[in-house]
């Protein structure tokens, strides 16, 4: 069985590998996002997420003996032109809800997924997910009840839609595991570019 190795810290991204099957190590890949974001000026915001992921990739694999495949992540919802990360201030998500409620935005995701044997990358594949979100006509009771929990300040877009989130997002159009960070069916896409399949890495595991 080969190791599969998540460079991510959102608890949502394991949690989603772990109910379908995968055992995912958690390495967190330490890489500045802001640093790196402003070092891309002009760059879409598929583009954006997709150099990210790739940095965030190659930055665990460096350090990943044996042999594994190391998955990097990043999302963004693109809403007005603007790529939206994690909020990071509860006033700072209030501010956001205010703007996206009763409109609709697109949540990208780029998945960078590495093959490595003795410590070194041997194969790379990379695909970027989009899937548009509508969000709720909340109000502002709404927006200030759901901010003071601290989940938006804390995830790309300020919602989730499988966590306390889920109650104002109204619709969506694509693959909704890309919205909580992963999309698994790309994934299984990108194993296949690698020559692997989900029973090299020991799925379903229980």
């Amino acid at each position: 069985m080969i190791r599969f190795v998540l460079a991510s810290a959102s608890p949502a991204r394991l949690s989603t590998l772990s109910r379908a099957g995968i055992a995912a190590e958690v390495v967190v890949s330490g890489v500045d996002e802001d640093a790196l974001s402003g070092s891309l000026p002009g760059v879409g915001i598929g583009e954006l997420t997709a150099a990210l992921a790739l940095a965030k990739a190659h930055a665990v694999a460096r350090g990943t003996p044996g042999d594994a495949v190391v998955l990097g992540c990043d999302s963004m919802l693109e809403f007005d032109g603007d790529a939206l990360g994690k909020p990071g201030t509860v006033d700072a998500a209030v501010e956001r809800w205010r703007a996206m409620r009763g409109k609709t935005g697109v949540l990208y995701t780029g998945h960078c997924l590495l093959r490595v044997r003795g410590g070194a990358v041997t194969a790379e594949a990379a695909e970027t997910a989009a899937t548009t979100v509508r969000f709720a006509e909340v109000s502002e009771t709404e927006i200030r009840l759901y901010c003071s929990t601290g989940e938006p300040a804390r995830v790309a877009g300020a919602f989730t839609i499988d966590g306390l989130g889920g109650w104002f997002v109204e619709a969506i159009d694509g693959d909704p595991h890309n919205v909580v960070g992963v999309s698994l069916p790309l994934v299984r896409r990108l194993l296949a570019r690698l020559g692997l399949g989900l029973a090299d890495l020991g799925y379903p595991a229980t």
